[in-house]
């Protein structure tokens, strides 16, 4: 994440946060490297900018260490200007107080999801993409039956008991647009009354278009627009917890998720964004190799709020962009981020007017 001077109060008066002693002894309690401490914290904070006099310290083999735990590792660092060899290996890097308070109220709501987040973006970076992909399906599939998800379903129910079906669920027209000049294919996502929520019907019309690239080397370039106030919002809200089978839900997203496919064609791919593009709506455009925005749109990911992590291929495609711990701390705090921030990261290659 962008690093900013650290506020308010020291780093001694943060709960639960450590020092390099006393991680070191913390570690020298489990004799392997690849041995998780227990702990009842569903997260470990440690102090970036402390120092260790202790005999034991060895910092691959804590760093090393620090990648075996079972939660999030987060690393406060409050001066920049202090190098630590351990700064690569945390899950993410935090130096505001209230950066942090946000972080660790988040992971303490939806401890799981944020356990199997970090554990899969640790993993995804060691994988080709198909595999990755793999991985992070079936993480995504099993946290659809977890407990998390299910308490955010039923209130999510809950609000919407009495609401009527939003203008355009009847809408007839397809909704992935095509059509093609020459050597251009573009591809337009067309539910605007409903923000472009990532629906099954969308999903599998964005698989046809993209099926169409990969049979057609006739086709040199590829955009992907979307039609009205944004490009896109994410998934369906409505259509969440159809399948009540994680192992139907993971059979599904292996044959259609349209991130398999745009993966292997990138090259002839360019994604034109705008407005809200939130979960889906950034993580399948960043597999592209060009990415624009215009100034006004932002990003985020909000799926650990839900008990679940980003699915439609976000922890592959979005770490292969701004790195594993901007992944992490984008997911982990649910915050937005503007078209510049998302610049300067290398979420997206160009901003427009």
């Amino acid at each position: 994440m962008d690093h900013q001077p650290a506020r308010n109060m020291p780093s001694e008066q943060l709960e639960g946060l450590l020092g390099l002693d006393q991680l070191v002894d913390l570690s020298l309690q489990f004799h392997a490297e690849s041995a998780a401490a227990p702990t009842q914290s569903p997260y470990l904070l440690i102090d970036l900018n402390s120092e260790s006099a202790h005999p034991a310290y060895e910092s691959q083999q804590l760093g090393d260490w620090l990648q075996h735990q079972a939660v999030p590792v987060i690393g406060y660092l409050r001066n920049e200007e202090t190098p630590n060899a351990l700064i690569a290996k945390v899950d993410l890097v935090v130096n505001r107080i209230g950066e942090l308070n946000r972080l660790t109220t988040n992971i303490a709501k939806n401890p799981i999801s944020s356990m199997i987040l970090v554990q899969v973006l640790r993993n995804t970076e060691q994988l080709d993409v198909q595999q990755a992909l793999t991985l992070e399906s079936l993480a995504y599939s099993t946290l659809q039956s977890g407990a998390e998800f299910a308490s955010w379903l039923k209130g999510f129910r809950e609000s919407q008991s009495g609401i009527k079906d939003p203008v355009g669920s009847s809408n007839s027209s397809p909704a992935v647009l095509l059509s093609r000049q020459q050597d251009v294919l573009t591809i337009q996502l067309n539910r605007p009354e409903t923000r472009n929520a990532f629906s099954m019907e969308m999903r599998d019309g964005l698989f046809e278009a993209f099926q169409m690239l990969a049979m057609d080397n006739s086709i040199n370039k590829a955009t992907v627009s979307g039609l009205g106030a944004c490009f896109c919002t994410g998934g369906d809200l409505l259509e969440f917890g159809r399948f009540t089978n994680p192992a139907d839900a993971h059979r599904v997203r292996t044959l259609s998720l349209p991130s398999r496919l745009l993966a292997e064609h990138v090259s002839r791919v360019e994604f034109r964004l705008h407005g809200a593009c939130i979960g889906s709506g950034i993580e399948i455009p960043a597999f592209a190799n060009r990415v624009i925005a215009q100034r006004k749109t932002f990003f985020q990911l909000p799926e650990i709020a839900m008990g679940l992590i980003p699915g439609a291929g976000g922890c592959v495609s979005i770490p292969r962009r701004i790195g594993r711990q901007r992944t992490a701390y984008l997911a982990l705090s649910g915050k937005r981020i503007n078209a510049s921030t998302a610049l300067e990261w290398g979420l997206i290659d160009a901003i427009v007017d």
